[in-house]
């Protein structure tokens, strides 16, 4: 986890129209009440591999039902991308640009 990638992905997330409600239920977790069954399946999959460092095969089949064998091998290799990046972030002592803080600050009812 980096609080860097997070300030940036919230940024991101509000320019792509998502609600501050929308961008918390995301550190709520796969089985947080609002979200689609595939956006579910792609949360679980992700925590399965910060957890476990592979995606269970009740997860995967899952995944398979909705993802062609490209898409499949992509998805691991995009969270771990961003394990990297988390890392390098992190280690490299990144901090948080001030105005970035302040807008990850969710407000949420």
């Amino acid at each position: 986890r980096s609080d860097y990638e997070w300030a940036q992905r919230v940024r991101i997330a509000r320019a792509a129209g998502l609600s501050d409600d929308e961008i918390a239920r995301v550190r709520q977790g796969p089985d947080a009440p609002g979200w689609s069954s595939s956006d579910a399946l792609l949360l679980r999959a992700a925590d399965e591999l910060h957890l476990d460092a592979c995606i269970t095969d009740d997860t995967w089949a899952a995944l398979a039902t909705r993802y062609d064998e490209r898409q499949l091998v992509e998805l691991p290799m995009l969270v771990g991308h961003y394990h990297l990046v988390a890392f390098t972030l992190n280690s490299l002592g990144v901090q948080v640009e001030a105005d970035a803080a302040a807008d990850a600050v969710l407000e949420t009812s």
